[in-house]
């Protein structure tokens, strides 16, 4: 299991090699492109706008442009950063799960996740969520308020995920099943555009990133049934894990976490560059804060732990797709 223990202590090495490198390097006379396949407004833009304004800077480039080539769950933007050139300029941020489970889902991807794309360092970690809009009545509370709603109301049983495929499809397929309910899936382009109809009534509930709900859940417009991880989300501590539910046994309990991706080919000093430069926005305060209203704590690694991290994921979620069975069609 990966848990924050073992972030922090990644974050130490990656301390160690900023050392080394030295604390500062010359600025480049290239903007960075961080590329992410999700919508403006999400989480995933959140993350890839704040580390693009404190790599600027950290010297590392004259600008930053974030780049949003959303849909297939965020596939679409790891094959265009695998084929953009390998000079440092153009990063992927990416939630893990789109090189440690797509692999197992889907019968052709567009690019290889351990070939294609050469780690650089994690940036943030978060929980996932399932919520409930005003579709759903204020007595239900929790996931097994939420199991007998949707019995009682099959027509409004519907959630909605960041896409096709996604680990929150994953995660309502598996309540649905652990339930044994019909519960429909509706697929978006992010997160954002699901959150926006669950607030307005299209839909019933939501299975996104926490940090999605939270502006919602303070203004009292969703409700939070339950969240991923060993321990409560420090964003949403009243709110109870899926585990202590005894509900969605089989998703992965550890923090899923955001990292930076470069094309494969890309030479080890201009990696060490972009670690060294994003292991530095995290002694930035102001960057800190602004991740945690999204729900995200931020974090860093070596990018040898990185990828660590990430096999150890693939093999968790191979296992997880063979029991269930479970397909981008399920």
């Amino acid at each position: 299991m990966i848990t924050r223990r073992d972030f922090a202590q990644w974050g130490a090495a990656t301390a160690v090699v900023s050392q080394m490198a030295g604390t500062a390097f010359a600025q480049s006379s290239q903007p960075v492109r961080i590329v992410n396949g999700f919508p403006a407004g999400g989480v995933v833009d959140a993350v890839s706008r704040k580390f693009g304004d404190a790599m600027v800077a950290s010297g590392y480039a004259t600008a930053a442009v974030v780049e949003n080539r959303t849909g297939a769950g965020g596939r679409l933007a790891a094959a265009f950063v695998k084929a953009a050139p390998a000079d440092g300029n153009t990063l992927l941020l990416s939630p893990d799960t789109v090189l440690s489970l797509y692999p197992f889902i889907y019968a052709k991807l567009e690019y290889d996740p351990f070939k294609d794309l050469v780690p650089i360092s994690t940036a943030a970690l978060t929980s996932d969520a399932l919520a409930v809009g005003p579709l759903v009545p204020d007595s239900v509370r929790n996931v097994r308020d939420f199991v007998a709603w949707a019995k009682a109301h099959p027509e409004h049983a519907n959630f909605g995920s960041p896409g096709t495929g996604s680990p929150l499809h994953l995660l309502g397929s598996l309540l649905g099943k652990e339930g044994d309910f019909d519960f429909r899936h509706v697929a978006y382009r992010g997160a954002s555009p699901g959150v926006t109809d669950m607030v307005g009534g299209q839909i019933a509930a939501m299975a996104a990133p926490t940090g999605n709900f939270l502006p919602f859940q303070r203004t009292g417009r969703v409700r939070i049934l339950g969240t991923s991880g060993v321990k409560r989300s420090p964003f949403t501590p009243d709110t109870p894990t899926f585990s202590e539910q005894k509900f969605a046994g089989d998703y992965p309990q550890e923090d899923q976490w955001f990292g930076f991706f470069a094309p494969a080919g890309t030479a080890a000093a201009s990696i060490a560059k972009a670690n060294q430069s994003i292991s530095q926005a995290m002694s930035r305060k102001s960057l800190i804060d602004d991740l945690a209203v999204f729900g995200l704590t931020a974090q860093a690694s070596t990018p040898e732990a990185m990828s660590a991290s990430l096999r150890q994921q693939n093999e968790k979620w191979r296992g997880i797709v063979k029991r269930l069975g479970f397909t981008a069609e399920s």
